[in-house]
């Protein structure tokens, strides 16, 4: 059973309130309860939650420079050499 619940926000939350659920395509009771369960849900109930701090050896500043490291990782492939189209010498086929 839902129980009524009365929130008082200035204008500048109420404004980032709608405009996030706008976004959505929620209402704003819809955000308020998302919002809700998802910063009141115990960690274990969360698999990534769960998994933070499970890799030893990271730089201290991994979260912060996160793209930085993510570059220096991947190796980009060539993109393979522009073929022109051959064209056909032979005589065209009348269907």
């Amino acid at each position: 059973m839902s129980r009524p619940l009365q929130v008082y926000l200035d204008a500048a939350d109420f404004a980032r309130l709608e405009a996030w659920a706008r976004q959505r395509g929620w209402t704003k009771s819809r955000a308020i309860r998302a919002a809700v369960r998802a910063l009141t849900r115990p960690s274990a109930e969360d698999p990534l939650l769960e998994l933070s701090g499970m890799v030893d050896g990271l730089p201290a500043d991994c979260s912060e420079q996160f793209n930085r490291y993510f570059a220096e990782t991947i190796i980009a492939e060539r993109p393979a050499a522009y073929r022109a189209a051959r064209r056909r010498t032979g005589k065209p086929v009348r269907r």
